[in-house]
């Protein structure tokens, strides 16, 4: 069983930034994939980025492309968002997920961390 905690999330404002962080509780993790998703309130959870096991290879939404960036620290067992010129539309609890066929369909998720951009 992998416990993934994310923090980092914040009130900010629009074109600010934020970097949020997954801590996994296991060394396996860094076999893993692993991804973020974002729900906003009534709306259904969406992809936004997903790094596999080595973080040699990366993939953004199309929504959050050039502004978001995730990356990962298997010595540390975390993976990372990096969050730039936010927008009022990412607002959303952010959740990190890990698997090995992850984003596709991953098996450990996160409880959430709140973002909020005011405009």
């Amino acid at each position: 069983q992998v416990q993934l905690v994310e923090s980092g999330g914040g009130l900010v404002q629009a074109g600010g930034s934020l970097k949020l962080s997954c801590a996994a509780s296991r060394r396996t993790v860094s076999n893993y994939n692993m991804g973020w998703f974002r729900q906003a309130p009534g709306k259904e959870r969406e992809f936004v980025a997903s790094i596999n096991w080595s973080g040699g290879s990366t993939n953004h939404a199309e929504s959050v492309k050039g502004r978001f960036t995730i990356s990962r620290d298997n010595a540390k067992n975390t993976v990372y968002l990096q969050m730039n010129s936010l927008k009022p539309e990412d607002t959303a609890v952010y959740y990190c997920a890990a698997g090995s066929r992850c984003p596709t369909a991953c098996v450990y998720w996160g409880q959430g961390t709140q973002v909020t951009v005011s405009s």
